[in-house]
């Protein structure tokens, strides 16, 4: 009973809302690239970077969250990343500018910080049992997947009836009444701050020295890459290449009507496949070595893209990409964590994970605004896709030499 406990916590529960509602938002900018380009007449790429900031924002904001929330404590953070966040969209739906867009993206970017995976995911890791911690952060990462599943559909069906400035408005204040859910949040207590400051000095520098870290380091940014231009870029993607093929036909008849319905149907479904996929991660880590697990997902990220973009583009083959993709989208972030985790010790992993996932939010930065800028400049998205075929085949090669044993002389909790 006490296992079974650990895993329906209510902080588990209450950090999987978060951290669905923080990530449904997210994930449906992709759908407002066309209305805003439209409205004011500007370049794919201003809005692109835009989102683009917002993601090394989150990337910059999660060890600064991590480290208020050591502070001041985790629902105290929570509470800043949800006002910012809030606030961040409020300016962004009164902004009539590139500059403006790109200005409060960065406080979008560190809301997604306070209220997703860096504080979550701590607070998810000390409340559960050790038997039950991998499956308890693989569901947590699958909410934000969840999250994914309706963000871009809702967003897309709100843009029916309303502008894109009162979604954006919408949205906050869904974001605001997240705090209402933190009472039920407490997490058991963290170490006092000597033991957390204990050797990590020491810790940081073997880890820095040691080949695995940076090839863990390395490995994480094309994942960021893939992801986030996808999710910034898919659905205007599909609206364009799909329009003349979608009048009737099967998809049509199950309610697919429009190209703009597809994109957004394409990020649900992707989030949608990820939910299985992130959990099967989760269930794999524990039993099978997570650098080689890590490896095939790179290999099998990049065969599906290249599948992808060599043959033509339809809208089945839309709804196939989706769910292979998806399937494949967040089970790199338990493997990563829990790789970092196995060689460096629990201790300082929200540190050590921080950093690695820095070079996530660097992929996620290029992938988005390189998208905007080859778009600009070529009319379409080729180029973008191949490069994130080619990083891709890079991250699988990157894994393979990882020595994944624990580090000599490190200090463990």
């Amino acid at each position: 009973m006490e296992q079974r406990a650990s895993l329906i916590s209510p902080v588990l529960m209450v950090g999987c809302i978060i951290i669905m509602v923080s990530f449904a938002v997210r994930a449906s900018f992709g759908v407002f690239q066309i209305p805003i380009a439209e409205q004011f007449g500007w370049l794919r790429s201003e809005f692109s970077l835009a989102i683009a900031i917002q993601n090394l924002a989150w990337g910059i904001g999660q060890p600064i969250f991590g480290a208020i929330a050591e502070k001041i404590g985790d629902r105290r953070s929570i509470i800043i990343g949800a006002v910012v966040y809030a606030l961040g969209m409020v300016l962004s739906a009164n902004s009539t500018t590139p500059l403006e867009h790109q200005a409060y993206a960065w406080l979008v970017g560190f809301g997604i910080a306070g209220t997703g995976f860096g504080v979550i995911l701590a607070m998810v890791g000390r409340a559960a049992s050790d038997e039950n911690r991998s499956m308890a952060l693989a569901i947590a990462t699958a909410a934000g997947s969840a999250g994914q599943v309706f963000g871009a559909p809702v967003a897309e069906w709100m843009l029916t009836f309303l502008s894109w400035q009162s979604t954006f408005m919408v949205f906050a204040v869904v974001i605001l009444l997240l705090i209402l859910t933190l009472p039920m949040m407490r997490a058991p207590a963290m170490a006092s701050k000597a033991e957390l400051e204990e050797s990590l000095g020491q810790i940081l520098m073997k880890a820095f020295k040691d080949p695995s870290y940076t090839l863990i380091f390395l490995g994480f940014f094309s994942c960021g890459y893939q992801l986030a231009f996808i999710t910034a870029h898919f659905p205007a993607f599909v609206t364009e290449m799909c329009g003349p093929i979608l009048a009737g036909g099967v998809l049509h008849n199950i309610g697919i009507t429009t190209t703009s319905a597809l994109g957004a149907v394409a990020i649900s479904l992707i989030g949608l496949a990820n939910i299985a996929g992130t959990l099967a991660a989760g269930w794999a880590g524990k039993r099978y070595s997570k650098k080689y697990l890590l490896a095939g997902i790179y290999v099998g990220r990049t065969i599906v893209a290249t599948l992808f973009i060599l043959f033509p583009i339809t809208p089945v083959t839309v709804i196939l990409f989706s769910v292979t993709m998806g399937a494949l989208w967040l089970a790199t972030v338990p493997l990563t964590s829990g790789l970092v985790a196995h060689i460096y010790g629990l201790r300082y992993m929200g540190t050590l994970y921080g950093i690695v996932f820095f070079s996530h939010q660097l992929g996620s930065f290029l992938g988005v605004w390189l998208g905007g800028r080859m778009y600009d400049l070529y009319g379409n998205y080729t180029a973008v896709w191949w490069i994130g075929v080619g990083i891709g085949a890079f991250s699988a090669i990157v894994h393979l030499p990882i020595r994944e044993r624990r580090l000599e002389g490190l200090v463990t909790a």
